[in-house]
Parts: structure tokens; sequence; C-alpha cells
């Protein structure tokens, strides 16, 4: 299948490059040229700009930032339904894998009606490793019809795809999904808080953690960053940022607004995030969201 892909950043890479290994013809597009060069290396073609994906693929991926990004690749200049005709979109599909707000979404449906596109969301669950592997998890919302067809492109990227409605339905199950880990990254340093006066290594304590009903899967994926961060290890690896974290979180509190429901300890965990962003953090790793709680946080009552 010839496949477009706007967005080579850690997950649209890991995209691509299992695209890539099950023989699909990739075309790729970045802001960044330098960052797709792997990709191009390991056979993938290069588009000059978003719409110039168009004419070399059936189905364009889209795995962008946030909402900014998404309104450049699609309506900025050169962008893939800027000024493009409808007959040059004419049996194409395009799949958004961004998380965003629901609404986004939905006002993103509009408008490809108006550009006579076919237009999915498939919001992933999982990281970098599971999506080189195709174990994400998708959710899809938009036309049920339009979801069956993507499907068997989308069974080769996510160990379980799930439709479940319309357009803005795949970024509320998204969000939904990710609500409790966002908490459990505040409630964990709490609890490193009570047993840090103990003096346990941090590898030894993350261990425990992660072999007990106190510790999520995130441990088994992210507990050596985690342990080492915590000792002090300094490292430039970026997995997610605190900012991103921050985005997701103000969309989950936006959306439960929306359907007049009370989400206490959701706020109470950006307003901890807020703080570490506050401390100049906001583009570090999350795994420093528990080195400041401790330093910091806990020992000023987390203001």
């Amino acid at each position: 299948m010839k496949i477009g892909l706007a967005g080579t950043g850690k997950m649209g890479s890991a995209i691509t490059k299992r695209l890539l290994g099950l023989g699909h013809a990739v075309t790729v597009w970045n802001r960044t040229a330098t960052r797709a060069q792997p990709l191009l290396d390991m056979g993938g073609a290069w588009a000059d700009s978003p719409q110039s994906l168009i004419p070399k693929a059936d189905v364009v991926i889209t795995m962008l930032t946030d909402e900014a990004a998404l309104d450049e690749v699609y309506f900025g200049a050169g962008g893939l339904w800027m000024g493009a005709d409808k007959s040059s979109l004419a049996g194409k599909l395009f799949v958004d894998m961004s998380t965003v707000r629901p609404a986004k979404q939905q006002a993103m449906g509009e408008r490809a009606v108006a550009a006579g596109a076919a237009y999915l969301e498939c919001p992933v669950g999982g990281s970098v490793g599971p999506a080189s592997e195709g174990k994400l998890m998708g959710f899809v919302g938009g036309d049920a019809a339009m979801a069956e067809l993507a499907r068997p492109l989308l069974d080769q990227l996510c160990k379980r795809v799930e439709y479940v409605g319309a357009l803005g339905a795949g970024a509320t199950m998204k969000l939904a999904i990710n609500l409790p880990l966002m908490v459990y990254w505040q409630t964990l340093g709490e609890a490193l808080s009570l047993i840090q006066p103990l003096g346990i290594d941090p590898k030894r304590v993350i261990d425990i953690f992660t072999d007990t009903s106190g510790g999520p899967n995130m441990l088994k994926v992210r507990g050596g960053m985690i342990s080492e961060a915590l000792s002090g290890v300094a490292s430039s690896q970026v997995t997610v940022n605190v900012a991103t974290m921050r985005k997701d979180v103000k969309a989950m509190l936006e959306q439960g607004a929306l359907s007049h429901m009370n989400m206490p300890v959701t706020s109470v965990a950006l307003e901890k995030f807020d703080a570490v962003a506050k401390a100049g953090l906001d583009a570090s790793d999350c795994t420093q969201l528990l080195v400041w709680w401790l330093e910091q946080g806990a020992k000023e009552g987390g203001k």
C-alpha cells in the first residue's frame, strides 16, 4: 500500500519504521527535514510539503504534537487540504492519530466534508516500543463504514483497534484511558515521599512497586528511567514531557466540564503539574515530576 505520513517525531518515526518493515511504500513529511533522514535511509521517500503526500499515497496518516500543528499541516501553506482540488482527494483516506480535544476532531470532520475528504481519527495508546512492534491501542472515531475500510491497515499498527463512535469519540476515549495514568504520576510522588526517610535505594523501591498492586504497567516500561532520575542520574532522553502531560490533562478537564462532571483529583494533579512547569521543567521528561515533588513539592505543601 502507498502511505503518506506527516509528523516524524518519536511516535511518527516508530510507526513509519513499522510500515516500511511490512513492505509498504511510505512517503514522509516533517517540519524539520533532518528528523526524517533515518526514515529515508530505510527506504522512505520525501515530500516537500504535506500536500505533496497526496499524489503519492492512498492513505495519509498524521501524527502531530497539538492542535496548532494539526491546523498547520492540514490548512497552512502547502497543507493537505489547503486549496487542494476535490478531485485530487477522491479515493484518499486521511487518518489522524494525534491526541487532541474531541471538539477539535469534530471540527476537523466538518472541514473534511467541505474539502471533500474522507477523514478518521485514531488516537493511539502506547509508546515508541509498542509502536515499533505494532502493539498500539487504537481508538477510532468517524464513519463506521470508513473505519472498516481502514481496519486492515490499523490492525498492522495496533494490537487492538476499537471503533468507539463518531468523530470526537476516539479523542474522548484516549483522554479517559490516559487520565488514571496522569493522576498516577502525582500519587506515585506522594507515595515516594512517605518512604523517602527510609533511605531505600530508588532502584529497589521501583522494583518493589512494580511487583505489587501499587504499580501499573507503566512502571514496567519506565521503571528504569524513574529509578535513574530519582538517583540523580542525568538523562537527555525525553519520552513524554511535562508540557504534553499538562496539555492532555487540561483537555480531560475541559471534556469533563462539557459533560458537567466534577473531577477534583484530576484538577489537583494539574495544579501540581503547573507548579512543575513554573519551576522551568515544562520541556523535561515526565520522570522529573517525581524528582521535583520529592525535592520541593512535598516539602512546600505542593504549592
